[in-house]
């Protein structure tokens, strides 16, 4: 049998595993690096236990006491005082810096817990559920894997309790345009008309009735109507207060686990007197040649995702074009639906594909700008990595929110690509329909299928590496009981249960430097579409909160069961995810009033009601006030003018019925005589941009003024902050004291 977790002797803590191929030519240059390294490692009076397995050699490094103590008493004396100093917090990064990545295959981290929980060490070190094992022994992800760790699932947790109220009132906007759905005059309007709409594509395309379409409509009303202006205003006003309240929920958490204090700029510091006492820092430069040539490449990336875009562009316009003209009548009368469908999945495949694409390139630049540390060369990354995805994400929302059906032409002067396709039409019930479809395909394949690749990839991976582990468990079983029985050769037992323990740790998913960005990246892009464009997407919360409650428990078995241990690292601070979530708050506000002032039909309504529509006269009190508001909207075209019939051909004014028409209708604001913009279409531009400028003036007010009210630090923060001080100030004075009177004693 195998031998039981307590019979097995108390595995020794190592502050972090090597591992290298198996090479004993000593000729060999690599072999020769990581000898001079190991030596290295023992000269600074560190302990190395090398166990050499199959084809692999494992070194196992530990730090002697010293190195803990000068790090503790360095960071008393700064200026950052940290009292709650652990020794797994320093001894990664000392053993990193003096790591050669070309002589060794991997360094990782062991699952095991602090000398806190020394009573319970074998068994927390071989539980095989290390989630149980926090709760059981008493042990948070802060114990675990240090305040940066901690502070994203801080994060997450409380983004997640704040999306309750954006969820439960955007619900409540969807229920309000499903209950007014059935006696609203705009719908009626649409499936009760006889108009006759223009030709949606060349050739083959017909004129087609507006009725036909009462189903599209009625999409439109639930995602455009007074409740998404509303809520709109709710959510960039929400986005403020959520960052707002963070600060004050991080400031009581930092200041609990005492880090409110913490520099990293004196830790780096402390680490390479640690390190190296004869050490120098590394000055700051500021290199303009080489920030000028980033710039530079970093725009090319940027028009690189916009010439994507372009692609999709052409893909739905001929997606659309070759469905409209299929044989089947299913696919040629929803073409446009099918085509914006396509349209959004291939977005989804590009962003795959681009995210590859931009990791690369951030990293070369974050290259050539030669920072000199390791947390600034983070924080560009992150804003770099940030800027592609948001754009590879975000360019294609753009188009169709702000472009899509509004440089198409008209009749008799079509915008065509390469002179053939042309471009895409907005429906007469509106585009933000399509915007809808676009953000829900996306934001529902990216969370759903993301999140079963983050778990299912490292499960797999763990699962068929688990019939060789279990080979290798068998061994050192069988080992353990002959050493037990004293048959064979002489066995180290602790080498054994070494072995054990470094090999359950090398088979799991490996973790790096972009794994906590990874997730960071996640979120904050699903922040960004919560905020951003929420006013054609109310339900975006409801998925969002939906994905994040799953996300959180994912996230924590991913760390604690199937990745390797995360290096513990102090933070009090999200970092520059701060001042970007505050970015996509502001950007919130911006494209939440374009869209309603732009891309809805919201001002065009209001224009109609007040100054063109039947209640424009205040005694026309029995007639609907939005009545013949479809019909306002829409230009008329007749096929006795010559650049009509370059457009299109006798047989596409055919009606499904056989009839023969000579004109159509088309949506946009032009005479019927020359087709030029009628005087509503400039008196509804000017509302339109007066109607932005006023919403994104007040909104922006109010968040300034929430930002303003709502101190970053609590009260109780502060007071304690000061005690603190205070404190420490008498501590310090006492200490110099008594050194005083020692001196006088000894003279």
């Amino acid at each position: 049998r195998e031998p039981l977790l307590s019979e097995m002797p108390a595995v020794r803590l190592f502050d972090c595993i090597l591992v290298a191929c198996l090479n004993e030519d000593e000729v060999d240059p690599m072999f020769k690096k990581r000898e001079a390294f190991i030596n290295e490692l023992k000269s600074k009076k560190m302990k190395v236990t090398k166990i050499m397995h199959d084809n692999k050699v494992f070194y196992g490094i530990r730090a002697p006491e010293e190195i803990f103590e000068k790090f503790k008493y360095l960071l008393k004396v700064s200026d950052s005082c940290n009292w709650s100093i652990k020794q797994k917090d320093c001894i990664p990064h000392i053993t990193s810096d003096l790591l050669k990545q070309d002589a060794f295959e991997t360094l990782f981290y062991l699952h095991e817990l602090y000398k806190c929980f020394v009573t319970n060490l074998h068994i927390c070190t071989y539980s095989p559920s290390h989630v149980d094992l926090l709760t059981k022994c008493g042990c948070s992800f802060r114990d675990y894997f240090g305040e940066k760790v901690a502070l994203y699932f801080l994060w997450l947790g409380w983004y997640t309790l704040m999306l309750i109220p954006a969820a439960i009132i955007g619900v409540v906007v969807f229920l309000y345009a499903i209950a007014f759905f059935s006696t609203d005059p705009l719908i009626k309007e649409v499936c009760e008309s006889n108009i006759i709409m223009c030709p949606s594509c060349d050739k083959k395309c017909q004129v087609w009735q507006l009725s036909d379409t009462c189903g599209y409509a009625k999409m439109s009303h639930l995602f455009d109507n007074e409740g998404t202006v509303a809520f709109a205003m709710f959510m960039a006003i929400w986005a403020t207060v959520f960052l707002e309240l963070w600060k004050r929920h991080r400031s009581l958490h930092v200041t609990r686990w005492n880090v409110y204090d913490w520099c990293e700029d004196e830790e780096e510091l402390i680490l390479m007197i640690v390190n190296d006492p004869h050490c120098k820092p590394k000055d700051y430069k500021r290199a303009y040649l080489q920030n000028i040539l980033v710039i530079l490449l970093g725009t090319l990336v940027l028009l690189l995702i916009i010439g994507m875009t372009h692609v999709l562009v052409i893909f739905r316009v001929w997606s659309a074009t070759v469905l409209a003209e299929a044989p089947w009548k299913f696919l040629s009368d929803y073409s446009n639906v099918i085509s914006v469908m396509l349209g959004a999945v291939l977005h989804y495949f590009i962003i795959q594909f681009m995210t590859h694409v931009n990791k690369f390139m951030a990293l070369k630049l974050i290259k050539m700008e030669k920072l000199r540390s390791g947390s600034a060369k983070e924080r560009s990354f992150t804003v770099k990595m940030f800027t592609f995805q948001f754009f590879t994400l975000f360019s294609s929302l753009i188009y169709v929110a702000f472009f899509l059906g509004r440089i198409n032409g008209y009749p008799g002067n079509y915008v065509r690509i390469a002179g053939k396709l042309r471009l895409e039409e907005c429906h007469p019930s509106g585009c933000l329909t399509d915007l809808f479809i676009q953000m829900a395909v996306i934001m529902l394949l990216k969370q759903t299928v993301n999140n079963i690749i983050e778990f299912t990839v490292p499960w797999f991976k763990r699962f068929m590496k688990r019939t060789a582990f279990k080979k290798e468990l068998r061994n050192c079983g069988n080992c353990y009981r002959k050493a037990c029985r004293n048959e064979g050769p002489d066995v180290n037992l602790c080498e054994i249960c070494n072995l054990r323990d470094w090999l359950r740790n090398y088979n799991l998913s490996a973790v790096d430097a972009f794994s906590l960005f990874n997730e960071y990246l996640e979120m904050v892009i699903q922040f960004s579409f919560t905020t951003i464009f929420v006013a054609a997407f109310p339900l975006a919360p409801l998925f969002a909160l939906i994905n994040n409650i799953f996300e959180i428990r994912l996230d924590a078995i991913k760390m604690l069961r199937l990745g390797r241990r995360i290096v513990p690292n102090k933070a009090n601070d999200i970092g520059v995810w701060t001042p970007v979530l505050e970015v996509i708050g502001v950007m919130a506000v911006i494209a939440n009033g374009l869209v309603i002032g732009i891309s809805s039909d919201f001002v065009p309504r209001l224009v109609y009601r007040y100054h063109y529509g039947p209640c424009a006269n205040v005694t026309s009190t029995d007639i609907q006030c939005m009545e013949g508001f479809i019909a306002y909207t829409l230009s008329t075209a007749y096929m006795s003018e010559e650049s009509v019939r370059r457009d299109f051909v006798p047989s596409q004014m055919i009606t499904p019925s056989g009839l023969n028409v000579t004109q159509c209708s088309y949506r946009d604001y032009r005479n019927d005589d020359d087709h030029s913009l009628t005087s509503q279409f400039w008196l509804i531009l000017a509302a339109r941009f007066a109607f932005v400028i006023l919403f994104e003036h007040v909104i922006l007010l109010c968040k300034f003024l929430i930002a303003w009210f709502v101190p970053d630090n609590p009260i109780r923060v502060k007071n304690h902050n000061l005690h603190d001080r205070l404190t420490r100030l008498k501590h310090e004075l006492q200490e110099i004291a008594e050194r005083f009177d020692s001196k006088s004693t000894d003279v």
